[in-house]
């Protein structure tokens, strides 16, 4: 077993969950400002702020929903490579800081600056790490 890889998995984790909790932290008050009744509305959904609160502060909410939408396949692809152990394992643990650092240098634009071509070009090479990533899983999975 490759435990290695767990490693930025597990970091890529704690950076989202500290996303999460940055949001809440920045959108509540934002909402109460705004005079905002989450009760008042039942089924409400969050995209329902656009325009009621700053930018700044959905720009945690938008960067938290990337971060539960392709990362899915990142927690994928890192587990089979971990479970199946083969492969060049130290190739297969830098593709995956590479990713993680990518995530949250993504992170880091969206959140603080959401200058969209900065961040559409940290996306796409992103998303090619766990494209090569992906494909060392499949691999991985068909010799074991």
């Amino acid at each position: 077993m490759n435990s290695a890889i767990l490693l930025p998995a597990a970091l890529l984790v704690v950076w989202t969950l500290l996303i999460l909790m940055w949001m809440a932290s920045t959108r509540l008050p934002a909402m109460k400002q705004a005079g905002v009744d989450m009760g008042a509305r039942p089924g409400g959904m969050g995209r329902d702020l656009e325009g009621l609160i700053p930018d700044k502060v959905n720009w945690k909410a938008h960067n938290y929903a990337h971060l539960v939408e392709q990362p899915t396949l990142f927690y994928a692809v890192v587990g089979i490579i971990a479970l199946t152990g083969t492969g060049d394992v130290q190739l297969n643990v830098w593709l995956a800081w590479a990713y993680v650092i990518l995530r949250v240098v993504h992170s880091l634009i969206q959140t603080l600056w959401n200058y969209v071509p900065a961040r559409f070009l940290v996306f796409l090479i992103s998303t090619g790490v766990l494209f090569v990533l992906a494909i060392r899983a499949l691999l991985a999975a068909a010799q074991s």
